[in-house]
């Protein structure tokens, strides 16, 4: 088969967040799984990308690309990345800005984007088996090839799927650019319409020949409207062709035994490294070295949907307990400023740093003994997967991609963390002081870290259900 994977990010070349990461490895362990498919994806090329990947691509050609009235080029450059070809279209004056999305011209951005990985399909001769596009940014190119190039012979044969990462997220906007900016006709009005606004989500959900989402609980979550943000109507019209893929982690990327960034590495048949992680991320943020005492760790987007409204409440509770609090992340002030105080409060025993580090981030991850994720809702979740490979054991909600990839374990259970299904402070504190008596039976403690290091999040088993997707198309 050939794969084209259509996304508007991806790691290593430029990422805001968990779609980065699955570009970033998802069409790796395709081909890993699969080597005699041909499998490639198409990005913009951002102003930001890091110098040292820029000065490795290899420019292919140039374009002229038509949307309505504006004719806007388009250069095409190319790299080989775990044996897959990545193609980046260049525009600087879409596409060299300060950040990846949150610009007032998005829709135009985005819809460029769109349309030239349509039109360059014959100038780089690639027409794809399947075109897997990511998200509302990347929905327009579903639309674009259904309602404009369909009954042309070349294009007539690509199948479509359409992968959900958070349907918070849909592409909304007014009428009246339906032409002059998005290049649709008043024909097409009915295919991304949904409320009072043009939603190029729907459009996708719509035109796409299968959908998914990154987790199974979450393809069944967004059916109901407490969960959907407005699109449950459409996807229960369209619920034949949904279905959910639990992401995976690149277990390369996050592995304890080769992480330069640790003060020693460690792996599931040594862990002595992990507790010179530990002491090493007391010591570095001022925290008292105190080896019995479990760290509590949360690296997170501080935003109402992760579940920061039960941290609020019980916080200060879980802080009188034998514990330290660690805490990792930026986003709305209100959480910033509650958190910032809350280390103020509790300065012997909480740490708060707000800002976004990759390697303090890894450090944390080694370093703590528990971790956080109280999420409302949560499409799937890779820090629950990514803290197990440190050997840092996961406490969650039970929703989405949390409720299938971690299993209350208790004490003496089979499972891989620990989890509390009421959206509730209580229960969540609950559920953490039933970690915390864990810990201190170090027997089962040890049982329990081996368990959830050995647990199985890597993309093959993911990457095969793809593969069956595609051939069933």
């Amino acid at each position: 088969m050939k794969i084209l994977f259509v996304a508007s990010e991806s790691t290593p070349f430029a990422a805001s967040g968990g779609l980065g990461d699955v570009i970033g490895s998802l069409p790796a362990a395709l081909k890993k799984a699969s080597p005699e498919d041909d499998i490639r994806v198409v990005m913009p090329l951002y102003g930001n990308m890091d110098p040292a990947w820029r000065e490795k691509l290899t420019y292919l050609t140039n374009k002229q690309i038509v949307l309505n009235w504006r004719n806007q080029y388009c250069g095409v450059f190319s790299l080989v990345y775990q044996k897959v070809t990545y193609y980046f279209l260049d525009n600087e004056y879409y596409f060299k800005r300060g950040q990846l999305y949150g610009e007032y011209d998005d829709a135009e951005r985005f819809a460029f984007f769109c349309r030239a990985v349509i039109d360059l399909l014959p100038t780089i001769d690639f027409f794809p088996d399947i075109l897997h596009a990511h998200d509302w940014q990347a929905a327009l190119s579903i639309i674009y090839l259904k309602r404009k190039y369909g009954l042309m012979e070349r294009y007539a044969d690509i199948r479509t799927v359409f992968t959900i990462h958070n349907i918070q997220y849909q592409g909304k906007y007014g009428f009246n650019i339906l032409n002059d900016v998005l290049d649709l006709m008043p024909s097409d009005r009915n295919t991304v319409e949904c409320g009072d606004c043009a939603n190029l989500m729907k459009g996708a959900i719509v035109c796409a020949d299968r959908v998914t989402t990154v987790s199974p609980t979450y393809a069944k979550e967004i059916l109901s409207p407490k969960f959907s943000f407005g699109l449950d109507g459409v996807l229960h019209l369209y619920e034949g062709k949904l279905s959910g893929i639990l992401n995976g982690i690149d277990r390369g990327y996050y592995d304890p035994a080769k992480n330069p960034e640790l003060p020693k590495n460690f792996h599931v048949n040594d862990m002595t490294g992990k507790a010179v992680c530990k002491e090493e991320l007391q010591k570095k943020l001022g925290l008292p070295v105190k080896p019995e005492t479990p760290i509590v760790a949360m690296i997170t987007r501080m935003v109402d949907a992760k579940g920061l409204d039960l941290v609020t409440l019980a916080a200060d509770d879980l802080l009188e307990d034998d514990v330290q609090l660690v805490i990792l992340g930026t986003g709305d002030y209100y959480y910033e400023d509650y958190f910032w105080h809350l280390a103020d409060r509790h300065r012997d025993n909480c740490r708060v740093i707000l800002k976004f580090d990759k390697v303090l981030a890894k450090q944390i991850y080694a370093g703590a003994d528990l971790f956080l994720m109280p999420s409302r809702s949560e499409p799937c979740g890779l820090a629950q997967m990514i803290c197990s490979r440190y050997g840092t054991v996961p406490v969650v909600h039970e929703t989405g991609g949390l409720y299938d990839s971690i299993k209350d374990a208790g004490c003496e259970g089979g499972g891989n963390g620990f989890t509390f299904a009421s959206y509730s402070a209580w229960d969540m504190l609950y559920a953490v002081r039933n970690a915390m008596n864990c810990y201190r039976d170090h027997a089962a403690w040890k049982k329990l870290v081996r368990r959830v290091m050995t647990t199985d999040f890597s993309w093959d088993s993911s990457a095969k259900e793809y593969l069956k997707l595609y051939a069933s198309l």
